[in-house]
């Protein structure tokens, strides 16, 4: 699955205040005349900001809570990157296991 384009937080949100300036224009002409490649972005920037008193919330890469959070994360993909590995190794050495067998 291709990931999308990232923003950083303060473009989300001159995106947003850029849409509450010019609000003749439709979403999808904001989102074109920004370069926003998606205009469901843009609608749903705008959405978390009339939640959030006009701050864009994210959980998108670098939006971490304090360092600790981020450390967290970088150790949760290590684990899940070497569990995988693992699996990897598991299954080869039973194929190895298999073709020894033949051989005799």
């Amino acid at each position: 699955m291709a990931k999308g384009k990232r923003y950083s937080q303060q473009f989300k949100n001159d995106a947003v205040q850029y849409k509450k300036d010019h609000p003749e224009m439709t979403l999808i002409d904001t989102a074109n005349h920004i370069w926003v490649l998606s205009k469901s972005a843009l609608k749903h920037w705008s959405a978390s900001a009339k939640q959030n008193d006009g701050d864009v919330i994210s959980c998108g890469s670098g939006n971490y809570s304090s360092d600790e959070a981020k450390e967290i994360a970088r150790l949760r993909r290590q684990l899940r990157d070497a569990k995988d590995a693992l699996e990897i190794l598991k299954k080869q050495s039973v194929s190895w296991e298999n073709d020894r067998y033949c051989l005799f």
